[in-house]
């Protein structure tokens, strides 16, 4: 085998068999193919791991290719986003194309199938034309323009060009087949007139090829030898090689296009379009934001590439779509934190405790682990005093015997610090704690060594001294959207699935080694979940997003497959 030895999947099988067959290694090439109308979601992060991920198999290029055929909806700002989410994702292009790069190649060709009497200009109405396209079950009927000659059809082909006509009043269609049993192949469409700026090619043109004349020809012009699609490419793929037979060089790579199923995912859209409502409407503050299905928005909210990465290839490749439960993304993120993230302390519902036998004015730097999972162990100091903020849920007046942490009369451990008993309570007029008092074993330091400190409590909980903690703005992130399949239901508004509870923001404590954080940079804060610093943050204001918690919290990891 090419690569090493394991369960192929079928894309895999195919490329296999084709190099059994006489294909050349040397002769390998995939693509990446995005159109730049948006920003790249959880959906394209699978096809640019299926791709590179090939490419590293089989130690063949990889191309990035915009297909930027229709400028109404395209920007250089989807372009450079686009740049950067595959870089992210820790993948390196070959060539770094565009569809634009071929409109003269392709213009050429489209004269080549006029002279050869297998296109023609057609000015009926869309809704005329549509209703010559038939049904399924019915052929179509011929445009009453469909035998204009060879001269008649070049002229107006080149005043379209020319920009002699307004939008929608002609296009270029192939002619194929009125009735064949794939609607696609009714006489498509090849060139529509649209006057629009272009980002890459300004205003030199006014034509511009659609998708299904555009892709297969870029994909032959780029040697590309797999042009793998999504599932819905199928009944194009007909079409893909009929125009690549009106052009085909077999001394060159004939590309081939094979399809694989989408893999969507619960809880989220992953529709452009729909993604694009949600930023224009203000359901979320932009393509970017930490609820977004975006690979942009993943990346603010702190996951990982290579969780992302692991999730594709735990989904895998298949041939028909299924649902993902999202909680098994949000696994592969937790499985990489808990290796890569320092762990520090943070207090997200603080209530003030007080050691009443710590001296006043004393403060000590403790020595605490970075991250356990570390091959070589690595340490900070954080500081100790009389005060402390530690999280209201860890105390309570009475307890049930199966609450561990903090009550009246009871011990538990300070983490990295000492041993606690709480002995009192102080009250607001509406009977709320507003302190906790409690004392402590001056010899159980962590790690003193100290028959006291190896005293064993049936709890530890978290605290940042009062003293030196920073103040932070802590985002807390729920799902977007409330149901499973929010766009399922084609007759339900996808928005009325929005969960109105998908954003909490609170005013947290945290250590003051945070203060040095940078944009991006990841952590655990103990026991509460993993966070990351937020583009917003400065040192005057921190602000973390929480980018998923210590556990699953919604359900159980179902199986993928």
């Amino acid at each position: 085998m090419s690569i090493e030895e394991k369960s192929l999947n079928f894309i895999e099988q195919i490329i296999e068999e084709d190099l059994k067959n006489g294909l050349s290694t040397n002769k390998l090439r995939f693509r990446f193919p995005p159109e730049p109308n948006g920003y790249l979601h959880v959906g394209h992060a699978s096809a640019i791991c299926l791709n590179f991920g090939l490419g590293l198999d089989y130690n063949a290029p990889v191309n990035l290719r915009f297909d930027d055929t229709n400028p109404s909806k395209e920007e250089q700002e989807y372009v450079d986003a686009i740049k950067r989410d595959v870089e992210w994702l820790g993948f390196q292009w070959d060539k770094e194309c565009y569809a634009s790069d071929y409109f003269q190649q392709l213009y050429d060709w489209a004269i080549k199938l006029i002279k050869k009497g297998k296109a023609y200009v057609d000015n009926q109405s869309s809704e005329e034309m549509a209703k010559q396209k038939g049904t399924p079950t019915q052929p179509g009927t011929d445009s009453p323009n469909r035998n204009r000659s060879i001269e008649e059809n070049l002229d107006l082909f080149e005043r379209m060009k020319n920009g002699e006509f307004p939008n929608g009043s002609y296009v270029l269609r192939a002619k194929i087949n009125m009735a064949s049993t794939n609607m696609l192949m009714r006489d498509p469409i090849m060139y529509r007139i649209m006057h629009a700026h272009h980002h890459r090619t300004g205003d030199n043109w006014c034509i511009y090829p659609m998708y299904d004349w555009a892709h297969g020809e870029s994909d032959y012009l780029e040697q590309i030898s797999h042009s793998l699609c999504t599932l819905e490419f199928l009944p194009h793929r007909e079409l893909y090689d009929w125009f690549l037979d009106q052009i085909y060089d077999e001394n060159k790579v004939r590309p081939k296009q094979r399809e694989f199923a989408r893999r969507n995912l619960s809880h989220t859209v992953v529709s452009k379009r729909k993604l694009l409502q949600l930023v224009e409407e203000k359901y979320v503050t932009g393509w970017d934001d930490p609820r977004m299905s975006t690979i942009s928005g993943m990346r603010r909210r702190g996951y990982p590439p290579m969780a992302i990465r692991n999730f594709a290839k735990t989904i895998g490749i298949a041939k028909r779509t299924n649902l993902i439960d999202v909680s098994l993304l949000e696994f592969c993120v937790r499985e990489e934190l808990n290796k890569t993230a320092p762990r520090v302390m943070a207090v997200l519902n603080p209530v003030k405790l007080v050691i009443t036998n710590y001296p006043e004015g004393k403060e000590e730097w403790l020595e605490a682990e970075n991250n356990p999972e570390e091959e070589v162990m690595t340490y900070r100091k954080v500081p100790f005093s009389r005060e402390l903020y530690i999280e209201r849920e860890d105390f309570q007046e009475e307890a049930h015997k199966k609450f561990f942490r903090l009550t009246l009369g009871t011990e538990v451990r300070l983490k990295n610090a000492y041993i606690i008993k709480g002995e009192q309570v102080i009250k607001d007029e509406n009977g709320n704690i507003t302190e906790i008092h409690c004392t402590y074993d001056v010899d159980s330091k962590s790690g003193s060594g100290t028959e006291a400190s190896k005293r064993k409590v049936k709890g530890t909980i978290h605290w940042v001294s009062i003293a030196h903690a920073k103040q932070a703005e802590v985002r807390v992130y729920d799902r977007l959207f409330s149901h499973e399949n929010p766009d399922g239901d084609k007759d339900v508004d996808f928005k009325n699935f929005i969960n109105p509870n998908s954003l909490e923001i609170i005013t947290g404590y945290v250590e003051p080694s945070l203060t040095t954080a940078k944009n991006l940079d990841q952590f655990q804060f103990q026991r509460l979940g993993y966070f990351c610093v937020d583009k917003d943050s400065s040192k005057e204001k921190l602000v973390f997003n929480k980018t998923v918690g210590l556990r699953d919290s919604w359900a159980k990891i179902k199986d993928v497959q």
